[in-house]
């Protein structure tokens, strides 16, 4: 990255450390941590949507919907989460290339299916073959993003039922007697209500997010964990720069920012707890007023 840099094998303390550090690998590396921001980013509003959608399905009159958010938040939620990223990405993408190869490719005489191996025309491939590697990691980012997003939405759909449940009825019949329809109640009494006993279960689903973002590393996307992985794994002389196994100083940095990840989480939770919590009828609320006494 700098001239200074140039040949690794001239370089000594200091000076090696610090071009080691700004390699282009490296430069990877801390890209990266741009990589697991942006899936938190997407990914924590994504399933929240998928969750309030499964809640609202869990409760609506009509049977076959209201069986439609029971099943979704019961199946997700009891298949381990590793192997539903593995298996759900895999079938996910042969899924997408199988609809765009009978679209694209419908003369194909071949069996899609030869054994073990799944294959469709080249045109049929997503992305193209020849496209550009970007092209590539946006694909399988796209795949994890969605993989993460069910799979937590599941657990916030569960949540959020458990929240909408937890609104005092008495309230709902309250506003309904004033002549609110049950669009106006769900709109103006239940959903905000169900914040504050929703805001718990969502702060640990969050933290859980959290910790669950290593995942990518099973789903193709070269993400801190990979790269502590492959930066800190041994190098012998054919590298430019060599060293000792120093994967355990890597991953103990990733301790310390995953430590700082959650520590930062706690108190921005705590204080929109907080804010959510006052001059409500609930346990905190209670606790706020009488402290202010």
């Amino acid at each position: 990255m700098f001239s200074t840099c140039a040949d690794p094998k001239t370089l000594e303390g200091l000076s090696w450390l610090f071009c080691y550090l700004t390699s282009g690998k490296h430069i990877d590396f801390y890209w990266s941590f741009l990589t697991v921001l942006v899936l938190l980013a997407v990914t924590a509003p994504t399933a929240l949507a998928f969750g309030f959608g499964g809640a609202m399905a869990a409760r609506s009159p009509f049977l076959p919907l209201r069986l439609f958010g029971k099943t979704y938040t019961a199946m997700v939620r009891g298949v381990p989460d590793i192997v539903f990223f593995l298996f759900f990405v895999i079938a996910l993408d042969q899924g997408i290339e199988w609809m765009k190869h009978q679209i694209v490719c419908p003369d194909w005489k071949e069996p899609i299916r030869q054994g073990l191996e799944f294959r469709v025309c080249p045109e049929a491939k997503v992305p193209l073959g020849n496209s550009a590697q970007i092209w590539h990691q946006l694909y399988g980012f796209a795949l994890a993003v969605f993989t993460f997003a069910i799979v937590f939405g599941a657990f916030a759909a569960n949540v959020l039922y458990g929240a909408m449940n937890a609104v005092p009825k008495a309230q709902l019949e309250t506003a309904e007697s004033y002549g609110m329809s049950h669009g106006q109640v769900f709109r103006r009494i239940l959903v905000p209500q169900m914040w504050t006993y929703a805001l718990p279960g969502l702060s640990n689903l969050w933290m859980i997010l959290i910790k669950a973002t290593p995942l990518l590393f099973l789903l193709g996307v070269k993400d801190i964990v990979y790269w502590a992985r492959e930066l800190g794994s041994a190098k012998t002389q054919a590298y430019a720069y060599p060293h000792p196994d120093w994967r355990l100083w890597y991953f103990l940095f990733l301790m310390v920012v995953y430590l700082l990840m959650t520590r930062g989480s706690e108190i921005i939770l705590g204080k929109l707890s907080q804010r959510l919590s006052h001059g409500q009828a609930t346990a905190a609320g209670e606790a706020m007023r009488r402290a202010a006494q």
